[in-house]
């Protein structure tokens, strides 16, 4: 019975893992869905930083395609590092910093990043809860 009990905690742990983990994938969808309307919004503003939107939309593409955890980092990191100059780069456009749309999805590309970081701590603690789990079962 003992055997039994540790065998379905370890998979309801796995599967909890997995879980979080599809969390982590459904904010990054919603991330690579508003990073269109972004770019869409700030073309008119933007001609003279026409490499920036190509970047970001390099880095998106890159993101999307990934398959791999490790290709998801290193993909969503370059993403991230493009969204961050990107951000720069638009303090010197005011007249995009008001405009309404804009400030709509800025406002929720911020809203899904921190859902993402919150996704990504949780799959951080139920990777280590289950790895902590299955190393005391295992002595």
């Amino acid at each position: 019975m003992y055997g039994v009990s540790i065998y379905n905690s370890l998979v309801r742990l796995r599967n909890q893992v997995k879980n979080a983990w599809s969390q982590i994938d459904v904010q990054l969808k919603r991330r690579h869905d508003l990073i269109p309307n972004l770019i869409e919004t700030v073309k008119g503003y933007m001609t003279h930083e026409r490499d920036t939107l190509e970047n970001i939309t390099k880095a998106r593409s890159a993101a999307v395609d990934a398959s791999s955890v490790a290709d998801k980092s290193k993909a969503e990191s370059e993403l991230s590092g493009a969204l961050q100059r990107f951000n720069l780069v638009v303090e010197n456009y005011p007249d995009l910093k008001a405009n309404q749309n804009f400030l709509a999805l800025q406002e929720e590309l911020t809203s899904t990043e921190n859902k993402i970081s919150f996704a990504r701590q949780n799959y951080n603690d139920q990777v280590l809860f289950f790895i902590i789990i299955k190393l005391k079962c295992s002595f």
